[in-house]
């Protein structure tokens, strides 16, 4: 199950959800980010697990969404496309400073994906800050080399994206998981 599960990672702002939008047009099964819709969630009711409040309370409310995001893709017939994955909680938390719980190590062990990680590298003709995207440039690389780390250590493949239009990087991933 898991090599049908293709992971779209990197730093914010790199054009990830564009390109997991425009291949699920194409009839690709998709999981959300995590962080977006966290922060949107917990501003709307004025929570406190925010990456500018409380790191870990945000890390665990990634990794919640990110177990129920692949537990729902196993429903899922054919390839899945995650924005962003389990591993992706151990690359923030590290990236932090923040301690890895045994936990989320032991999720990132048994819920694995497809081996090969498309990466997006750090754009800066692309990069804009926004309401929920708050990270500087020299965040959003540090992100980048994270998600690198933190998916390397974990044995996986990362094949980095191209600079390169949508519909350039659409025909690029279908390239590798066709």
């Amino acid at each position: 199950m898991a090599e049908r599960f293709h992971i779209i990672t990197g730093g914010p702002g790199s054009g990830k959800s564009s390109l997991i939008e425009a291949l699920g047009s194409e009839g690709f099964a998709q999981m959300p980010e995590a962080g977006r819709a966290i922060i949107q969630d917990q501003v709307s009711i004025g929570g406190t697990a925010l990456p500018w409040s409380d790191r870990e309370a945000f890390a665990a409310l990634m990794l919640s969404w990110e177990m129920r995001s692949y537990r729902e893709a196993t429903s899922c017939p054919g390839s899945v496309l995650f924005d962003r994955g389990i591993p992706d909680v151990i690359g923030y938390l590290r990236l932090c400073g923040l301690p890895v719980p045994a936990t989320t190590m032991r999720a990132a062990e048994i819920r694995r994906y497809a081996k090969r990680v498309f990466i997006a590298p750090h754009w800066p003709a692309i990069f804009a800050q926004d309401t929920e995207r708050k990270q500087s440039p020299i965040e959003a690389e540090a992100t980048y080399r994270a998600m690198i780390d933190a998916y390397s250590g974990l044995g996986y493949e990362i094949i980095q994206l191209p600079l390169a239009s949508v519909t350039d990087r659409v025909s690029f991933v279908r390239s590798h998981i066709a």
